[in-house]
């Protein structure tokens, strides 16, 4: 046998294939069970939890070892996208200075699944010393961490799916799950909207998805208006300056009464004296409109749905109110939104 390779015993393919399918049933009825215990043991401690994040002045700091190290760095991730800063602090390091880190208007969340991890020792300490308000997840009420935490989030019992009970499976998961239901809960209430979620997330399709129509629209001198008593010829110097092939005509409250496209204009400029017509004559009324809090993707399916290239904003999409902006087609497509 050549050095560094296994040994590996021969296994029939479907003695295989029902071992693989019976680990993984094993893993997931584990999961789905310790989730339904997680949630029925949830009480009033979890709502201090939520009240103790939001009254925070500082930021949470998360810290975790190991594997319940990862679970904490992507609860500090998620905290952090969903309105709540965040900062994971690895256990070890912090006991040769990132301490520092942590001020006394931090909150302390600490993921531990026996609750007695060596390393978390002098997070608890400082955290104790400074009082800085601690909340612990662990499964052992009587543990070090429980005992020290001012709030005390308990994990139910439950068996790992690992063939020897060791590697941690049904334990990350509930960590995971807890994680994921105390970000939604600040999230509802801190009332955190799409809005900000956006600003939150300016990169990738995710990003793209919450730009508004406001975002992209331009704004004051740089819409096409004219009043809809003005002369043809004073609509074309408009709509040469603009230049977004198109001018909206203005009544005398300043609403949208109708707008004049390039092809309104091949089909009225043969007619006699055409620069001297009214605009009102020309205009096409009930033009295609969006409102400022519009998703960009909704307005620019709605171009293309009614093949137009532009539209006016008016804000809550009444077209007796003034223009606030105008979209072009091409300003979704350079945000890429196409």
């Amino acid at each position: 046998m050549a050095p560094g390779k296994a040994f590996l015993q021969p296994v029939k393919p479907g003695a295989a294939r029902d071992g693989d399918l019976g680990a993984a049933d094993r893993v997931l009825t584990y999961a789905a069970d310790a989730l339904g215990a997680l949630a029925s043991a949830l009480d009033g401690e979890f709502v201090r939890a939520i009240d103790v994040m939001l009254a925070a002045e500082g930021r949470v700091i998360v810290s975790g070892m190991g594997k319940s190290g990862h679970i904490g760095k992507k609860l500090a991730a998620t905290l952090s996208s969903t309105g709540t800063p965040a900062y994971f602090v690895h256990p070890a390091e912090a006991s040769h200075g990132d301490l520092g880190a942590i001020t006394r208007q931090d909150v302390v969340v600490m993921l531990s699944w026996n609750g007695e991890t060596a390393e978390l020792a002098n997070l608890i300490t400082y955290a104790k010393r400074f009082r800085i308000r601690l909340i612990g997840i662990a499964s052992n009420p009587q543990s070090t961490l429980i005992q020290a935490a001012d709030v005390k989030l308990l994990l139910p019992r439950a068996p790992e799916a690992c063939p020897n009970g060791l590697a941690p499976t049904t334990s990350t998961t509930m960590m995971l799950a807890l994680g994921d239901a105390l970000a939604v809960a600040l999230m509802e209430r801190r009332g955190f909207s799409p809005d900000q979620y956006r600003d939150l997330h300016p990169g990738g399709s995710l990003g793209r998805a919450l730009i508004r129509v406001a975002d992209l629209m331009h704004r004051d001198g740089e819409i096409p208006l004219a009043s809809e008593n003005a002369t043809m010829r004073e609509v074309l110097i408009v709509m040469a300056e603009r230049r977004f092939g198109c001018v909206g005509l203005t009544d005398a409250k300043g609403g949208l009464a109708g707008i004049i496209t390039d092809g309104d204009l091949s089909r009225h400029i043969d007619g006699a004296d055409f620069l001297n017509h009214k605009a009102s004559d020309v205009m096409t009324r009930n033009p295609k409109i969006a409102a400022p809090g519009q998703l960009a993707v909704e307005a620019l399916a709605f171009m293309n749905e009614n093949k137009i290239t532009r539209l006016f904003v008016l804000e809550a999409g009444d077209t007796s109110a003034t223009p606030v902006g105008i979209l072009h087609i091409h300003d979704c497509l350079r945000a890429g939104l196409g």
